[in-house]
Parts: structure tokens; sequence; C-alpha cells
């Protein structure tokens, strides 16, 4: 079943600029070969768009859900998105 694929917008609130948030959920992203990207946002929070076979997905989401040491995450905001239109997994600017 290869089309069993899920993309999400990962919007995760709380300590967690820093902290090396961006580069931990790069790592998760590229262990788990991930497509999508991640950026700071203004009101401290991180972005994410993430995309790829649903499980490692999840996997991902948990590893936002508690972050690097150092991290203090209070909330994890998920929607549905369309995949990203290129490959491989990037750090974007700030936004």
């Amino acid at each position: 079943m290869s089309d069993d694929n899920t993309a999400l917008r990962v919007h995760v609130h709380g300590f967690v600029q820093g902290v090396g948030f961006r580069d931990f959920l790069v790592m998760a992203a590229e262990q788990n070969k991930l497509d999508g990207w991640v950026r700071n946002r203004s009101d401290g929070s991180v972005e994410a768009l993430v995309s790829g076979p649903t499980k490692a997905v999840e996997i991902f989401v948990s590893n936002a859900t508690h972050g690097p040491r150092g991290a203090k995450v209070t909330a994890v905001d998920l929607h549905n998105s369309e995949p990203p239109a290129e490959k491989g997994f990037i750090r974007r600017p700030s936004l």
C-alpha cells in the first residue's frame, strides 16, 4: 500500500524557539524520509508542513509533541494539507 500517505500542517506552540527545535524536526523528517519544511513564526511558534507515509508522519508528530531537550511544548495544532511540491525536508526563513 504505497499510497497510504498523509500531508499535515503542524503548528507547535510553547517554548519552542532558541532550543534547536527546527533542527530537531529536520532530523526527525530525514530519518523517516519525509518531505516538507519547517520555520519559526514571529509569534514564537514553530510551523511545519510534513508529507509522507502515514506511519512516518505520525512519528514526526510525536517528535513535535515532545521536542528537543529544553523545549516546552504547550500545544500542537494539526491540519490536513496538500503535500509540498518539492521533495526533501528544508528549513524555511522565519515568517
